[in-house]
């Protein structure tokens, strides 16, 4: 299951989906986090110290391993020169999935423990010096992008995406990518007005998309936030002792964490599991298409001095596929 945490700057979203890895990874569940923010605060929340969280290796340095491996025998793509972020899979790419060991894995993700379970933490990287004047943070997540347009991830599994800040995220198909996309939002106007942006902009798109209260201090802030988003409020947080612990580089156990605030965890939990049943793949496969023929006209061709609708495979849909099925080229039957 595929999972964004989204919100304004300074809502709490870090802060969010560290704790729902950590729900996650106390139910035994094989993670993927990754860090898409162009802040990249997630593995200091997940328990690294800085100097750890600075040495994760950025997907973007990486991206043409990560061509390479998706790009497999798929006769439609000429080179990995060709592939943008949002190039789907068609016969013969090699599928990415949550649990498997391989080279992208191997080169982008690190193991992270977190009490008795673990998580494989990747991160797309940071906003450099060298960026400065010459590249937009979009660039640094179509790693993540072209992985998510390749994976094949089952019900009890989980990749979550801590996201950039704010409505950045519409910059490209990514906002698609998701079973559930939970929107981490304050009792305040500025707290909701992501949430107004970003349910305007993916109306036509079917995102399932969950809002998420945080820093409620009592029955007025809830108040305000059913006022605002309506039947979208799903549940909300309030203070926390134990993250105010972890934010000052304690290390108190999960277990500690109080009964409400883990109570609301496994109410994001229940929202994920019921989204299993509106899963569209063959949706899912539309849309990764319509995005990528608008990157193909708008700049891809000119850019790789190729036709990318031709990379288009107008026979093959993703499907999720048992483990005992399939192969890594092959999604089984529907």
């Amino acid at each position: 299951m595929k999972i964004a945490f989204v919100g304004k700057g300074g809502s709490g979203k870090t802060t969010l989906s560290s704790l729902f890895i950590r729900h996650l990874a106390a139910a035994n569940a094989p993670v993927v986090a990754v860090d898409a923010d162009i802040n990249q605060h997630l593995g200091v929340a997940l328990g690294l110290d800085e100097a750890e969280a600075a040495a994760l290796p950025a997907m973007g340095t990486h991206l043409p391993l990560i061509k390479d491996y998706l790009r497999g025998t798929n006769p439609r793509i000429a080179s990995t020169e060709t592939m943008i972020k949002t190039t789907p899979p068609g016969e013969g790419s090699r599928l990415l999935r949550i649990g498997e060991d391989n080279p992208v894995y191997q080169a982008c993700a690190r193991n992270l423990p977190l009490g008795d379970g673990s998580v494989r933490l990747m991160a797309t990287g940071p906003f450099t010096e060298s960026d400065l004047g010459v590249a937009c943070y979009h660039s640094k997540v179509g790693a993540i992008e072209l992985c998510l347009n390749h994976l094949v991830d089952g019900r009890d599994e989980f990749i979550v995406v801590d996201m950039t800040a704010g409505s950045d995220s519409f910059a490209s198909g990514l906002f698609t990518r998701f079973d559930m996309t939970f929107l981490v939002a304050e009792p305040t106007r500025k707290g909701v007005s992501v949430y107004r942006q970003y349910k305007e902009y993916a109306r036509d798109f079917d995102v399932a998309l969950r809002v998420v209260g945080n820093k409620v201090q009592g029955p007025d802030d809830l108040d305000f936030l059913r006022a605002e988003v309506g039947d979208d409020l799903l549940v909300a947080f309030g203070h926390s002792d134990w993250v105010r612990s972890m934010e000052k580089g304690r290390a108190p156990e999960f277990e500690e964490l109080e009964e409400t605030n883990r109570g609301a965890l496994r109410t994001l939990h229940d929202a994920v599991d019921a989204s299993y049943e509106r899963r569209d793949w063959q949706r899912y496969t539309r849309q990764m298409v319509h995005f990528h023929l608008k990157n193909a006209q708008s700049w891809g061709n000119a850019k790789t001095g190729a036709d990318l609708a031709a990379q288009v495979d107008p026979a093959f849909a993703l499907r999720e596929f048992a483990p005992e099925e399939g192969s890594a080229t092959t999604p089984a039957p529907a």
